[in-house]
């Protein structure tokens, strides 16, 4: 089993980077405004501080849970490091959900206080959160919400006490909380610096959400890790992000291949004095698109796989010369195989299910928030089952073969299908309803829906159904077409033959975005 001799906390990690590179910078923040700020590691700190002051008057104690519900914004990162360093742990949502996803997380977590959004509070409020809610303006770097008080009695916190819980789809419908560690963030840090050959003269530059793993684990616990700095976008701009690389002199980078494409279709010109030495990105991108890109940014992007369980990402490309087509090789200090049904390891070139063994809150996940049955059943001899399928060469490269059954990967983010459908089915006008993907040019897949009616003589019209969506489910989550249908195709034994659906969905999708191009 992989394990690592030289575990240290996230806590101690910052407190180290604090003290080793106090006046070199660590954050540098780009606003809606597009003004910018910057803090070194000790003013950041300083920060730190003063939020986690402002966190134990208002209750937070060690164990206690923080619930962020905001953009990326300096609050975010102070909150994020201040709630690490009392020992407490962070429930990050997306900013933009509903008050339905904000309530189920709220009611999972119990937590002691909750911070959103001064511009976005009408949602966070309905869902009617029983502890204390602060409203931040998110484009405000000096915060002064916080108070002047610091906080300097910081507690000792271990290796597998929890420092976040982060929700992400399942198949079940119900989102999982999956758990990490004061160990995990600090292992993402360093695996994933080593493998981007990150070091203090390093900058970061950040663009996607910081709810999501990928920009905690890969950008921020690696920059800190590593003593590099960050410079943190308050929102992806596809029009924008060339001269972003460019005017934060980042070398380092991550994206999805959804605003790849994003900023492939604004046909923009290569922009002088970047300096970007690495991007990461995943999910498969066109070779063209690769190549497009590798000539825009002056380094060849190079792909990864991971999950929120994974902790880093367990595979990456990290071949002399970057491989579009493969998720990449094992990461240094991970253990990957791929397993047929029998949980034998397939021999090269033979499709099956990609499985990563590791310690539990050390180097992978520290199971699922408080569903030990679940948990067990990701489980097989220790290694953890992904439900990705992926085949591997003789050279030891990864490729994917498709995706765990029911969770589509729309622009980056996991969405379950069977939880769309239970909201759609919740609607008193219809009786079932059911989700596929279809692939998208620029979010890789979107969810198209099919519902019956509960009443043929009374069927909801398109835009109730679309409204009811808006109400319950975070922008990602919404089906980008909704099709009534008369009764859904199934077997002999009742169940829907999801694979007629998907044709019926392809031909309508794409039928719908040629009316729109005419």
């Amino acid at each position: 089993m992989s394990t690592w001799a030289e575990a240290e906390t996230f806590s101690a990690r910052w407190h180290s980077a604090v003290q080793d590179n106090a006046s070199r910078t660590f954050l540098i923040f780009e606003s809606s405004s597009g003004t910018s700020m910057e803090w070194t590691y000790s003013d950041f700190d300083d920060l730190v501080a003063r939020a986690a002051a402002f966190l134990w008057k208002s209750g937070v104690r060690q164990e206690s849970a923080v619930h962020l519900a905001l953009a990326n914004s300096p609050a975010f990162v102070a909150l994020w490091i201040a709630t690490v360093r009392l020992g407490a742990w962070m429930v990050p949502s997306d900013p933009f959900g509903s008050s339905t996803e904000f309530a189920e997380h709220i009611a999972r977590t119990r937590p002691a206080v909750g911070f959103c959004a001064s511009s976005r509070c009408d949602a966070y409020m309905g869902a009617v959160p029983t502890m204390p809610v602060f409203h931040v303006n998110e484009d405000d770097w000096q915060l002064e919400v916080f108070g002047n008080t610091r906080f300097t009695q910081w507690p000792q916190v271990g290796l597998r006490d929890r420092a976040a819980v982060m929700f992400t789809s399942g198949t079940t419908g119900r989102p999982k909380g999956v758990v990490i560690s004061q160990a995990n963030y600090a292992f993402a840090g360093k695996t994933m610096s080593e493998a981007a050959h990150l070091s203090s003269q390093h900058r970061q530059i950040v663009v996607l959400p910081m709810f999501h793993a990928n920009a905690q684990y890969y950008s921020f616990a690696s920059a800190i890790w590593a003593r590099a700095s960050v410079a943190l976008m308050h929102t992806f701009s596809a029009s924008k992000f060339l001269t972003q690389v460019a005017q934060h002199k980042a070398t380092h980078a991550s994206l999805f291949a959804a605003p790849i494409r994003m900023i492939l279709a604004k046909g923009p010109k290569r922009v002088s004095d970047m300096s970007l030495e690495h991007c990461w990105y995943a999910m498969n991108i066109s070779l063209e698109q690769h190549k497009t890109l590798s000539d825009l940014l002056g380094c060849a992007p190079r792909q990864l796989y991971g999950m929120t369980e994974t902790i880093p990402a367990v595979l990456t490309d990290l071949t002399p010369k970057s491989n579009p087509a493969s998720m990449g090789l094992v990461t240094d200090g991970c253990e990957v195989e791929i397993w047929d049904a029998d949980h034998n390891v397939v021999p090269a070139g033979t499709v099956g299910e990609v499985v990563v063994r590791g310690e539990a809150g050390i180097t992978l996940f520290d199971g699922y928030l408080d569903d030990p049955q679940t948990t067990a059943n990701s489980f097989a001899d220790g290694w953890f089952l992904t439900g990705d399928r992926a085949s591997r060469d003789e050279s030891g490269s990864f490729y994917f073969d498709g995706r765990r059954q029911d969770v589509l990967k729309v622009a980056g983010e996991n969405v379950s299908t069977i939880e769309v459908e239970m909201v759609l089915s919740s609607h008193l006008k219809v009786l079932e309803a059911v989700v596929v993907g279809v692939p998208d040019s620029l979010r890789d897949e979107v969810p198209v829906a099919f519902a019956v009616a509960a009443n043929i003589l009374d069927p909801p019209t398109i835009d109730e159904l679309m409204l009811w969506c808006e109400q319950h489910l975070g922008k990602a989550k919404r089906p980008r077409q909704i099709v009534l249908i008369n009764e859904l195709p199934r077997t002999s034994v009742g169940k829907i033959r999801k694979y007629l659906i998907k044709e019926l969905a392809l031909r309508s999708y794409q039928s719908e975005q040629q009316n729109i191009l005419r």
